[in-house]
């Protein structure tokens, strides 16, 4: 018998919010998943950002 997917879980992007707004090159992405069904609204998360070298504000992107 064949395993049932995951349907309401989807992989996401998030990616540094603070790294976009200032001039340093490159910017912080992570991937993760999250449930569509229990949480509709776009993710932010407290990352830690290479760039920049510290913990920042990650949103999730389209």
């Amino acid at each position: 018998m064949a395993k049932k997917k995951a349907l309401g879980r989807q992989v996401i992007h998030v990616e540094c919010t603070t790294c976009r707004e200032s001039g340093i090159p490159g910017v912080s992405r992570y991937n993760t998943q999250k449930n569509k069904k229990n949480t509709a609204a776009r993710l932010e998360l407290q990352k830690y950002c290479r760039y920049e070298r510290k913990v920042t504000m990650h949103k999730e992107t389209k």
